[in-house]
Formats: C-alpha cells, sequence, structure tokens
C-alpha cells in the first residue's frame, strides 16, 4: 500500500503492508532512527512524534492513518543550521536526560504540552507527561527542562513544521 504524506517538511510515500505501525514506517522505510521503539504498546512514549501538530505515540497508529498528515520526528525540530529547538537545549542545560533512550519521546510531548498548555505549572507538567516513561532520571530535571523550554518557547517565534 503507498502512503503518501510529509515528514519533516519533506513529501514522501511509504510502499508498506496495511498492518505497518508509523514508527515503523519511520524507522524502517525512511531510516529517521531518532523515534525510538520501547514499549511497543502505547505505554513508555519513546515513540512519541507530532502528526498535524499534536503529539502521538507512533507505535498506537497505523501509518495509513497518516495519509496526508505533516508529520514531525525529532529529527524535524531543530533549525536548518543546527540550532537546537529551545526544549532541546533546556534538556540538555537542565540535565533532563541521562541515558537517552526516552529523551526523543520525552521532548517531542514536552513540546506538544508547552505548545497547548503553555506556563504549566511543576504539578501540571507531571500530570501533562503521564504516559512518558523515564527509568533513569527521576523526572526532577525533566519538570526543570520543560519549564525552561516552555519559557524559551514563549520567547521565541513559533516553528510548527521543519523544512527539508
Amino acid at each position: 500500500m503507498q502512503v503518501p504524506f510529509t515528514v519533516n517538511g519533506r513529501e514522501v510515500t511509504v510502499d508498506a503492508p496495511p498492518n505497518t505501525f508509523l514508527v515503523q514506517a519511520i524507522r524502517e522505510h525512511l531510516h529517521l532512527t531518532g523515534t525510538h521503539v520501547g514499549c511497543d504498546t502505547a505505554q513508555c512514549g519513546a515513540c512519541t512524534v507530532h502528526v498535524n501538530g499534536r503529539a502521538v505515540k507512533s507505535c498506537n497508529v497505523l501509518v495509513a492513518q497518516v495519509a496526508g498528515a505533516q508529520i514531525t520526528t525529532i529529527e524535524g525540530i531543530a533549525q536548518p543550521d543546527g540550532t537546537m529547538h529551545p526544549m532541546q537545549a533546556a534538556f540538555k542545560e537542565c540535565h533532563g536526560l541521562q541515558c537517552g533512550f526516552c529523551t526523543p519521546g520525552m521532548v517531542m510531548s514536552a513540546i506538544d504540552l508547552c505548545t497547548h498548555h503553555p506556563k504549566s505549572s511543576e504539578t501540571e507538567i507531571r500530570e501533562l507527561l503521564d504516559g512518558n516513561l523515564c527509568r533513569c532520571t527521576g523526572y526532577q530535571n525533566i519538570v526543570k527542562a520543560v519549564q525552561m523550554g516552555g519559557e524559551a518557547m514563549s520567547a521565541a517565534p513559533a516553528k510548527t513544521t521543519a523544512t527539508a
């Protein structure tokens, strides 16, 4: 089955069986390996990407469901010159990562959180990140990073979709 969509500003068509999940199409067909496969059950959030501007767990969505959609992966959030997205920079600054496995999905969820719930409190951030698991950090620095990243996103011009 041919499924056309846009990923990180680039129009693509994936030729895949109907039972192919979006995470498989991203990793195996498009070779964008920043989107991680964690649990395969939509519990951990490691596979989080943006579909039409909203965070989605790509292990739980068939690629056929995103025909015509705008997809943004972790590879698509930095500026064309390589400047990190404010949320990436905040995760680095606040030490919001350790092993890094959950980080791409956590960053994508955090961007969605701050876009749709700006100026969230620490308690709200913890609640809104429910469904994104980190086994290394204890979440303290992740929450700090989301707060810092959210402030930086509010101060910076909006970047909704990457261009290739």
